[in-house]
């Protein structure tokens, strides 16, 4: 037997048969972009994934913090609502209470070490005291109060 090629046989074959020895290059070709395709989704995924957390950087530690956890939740549940709640979280720059709230008890600090020590006597005790309860009102205390202090600054 001859070993020719049909007369009405084609004589080039186009790339997406495969070859007599049984290698299949459209196969190989789509196999690896496949591959390629999914590590990309993959990064892509992941760059995506981590937004809330490149934009909350430039917040404070607290917010980064829950920033950070919400991320993880919406990783690892596929629960789209934390990464929504976490991009918002991101985007907007909360508050900071506590710097003026710190500032405010430095200063009371300092107004309460420079002001003088009243000590009330027993006998001003108990005449700053009303009558009927026995409770102190506020005119006598104050009245009481200033008394020995600058009874403590005149001289002897």
């Amino acid at each position: 037997m001859t070993e020719g090629i049909h007369p009405v046989a084609p004589h080039h074959l186009p790339i997406y048969i495969p070859r007599p020895d049984g290698s299949d290059p459209l196969f190989t070709v789509v196999v690896i972009s496949i591959v390629i395709l999914c590590l990309l989704a993959g990064v892509l995924y992941f760059k995506l994934h981590s937004l809330p957390e490149h934009m909350g950087e430039r917040a404070n530690s607290t917010q980064l913090q829950l920033i950070s956890i919400l991320a993880i939740l919406a990783l690892f549940t596929h629960n789209n609502a934390f990464w929504v709640l976490a991009l918002l979280i991101a985007a907007v720059r909360l508050p900071d209470y506590l710097t003026p709230l710190q500032a405010i008890a430095k200063s009371l600090e300092k107004i309460a070490a420079n002001k003088p020590e009243v000590v009330i006597s027993d006998s001003t005790a108990a005449a700053a005291s009303d009558s009927v309860t026995g409770a102190p009102t506020a005119a006598r205390v104050v009245e009481n109060i200033t008394e020995p202090v600058k009874a403590e600054k005149e001289p002897p």
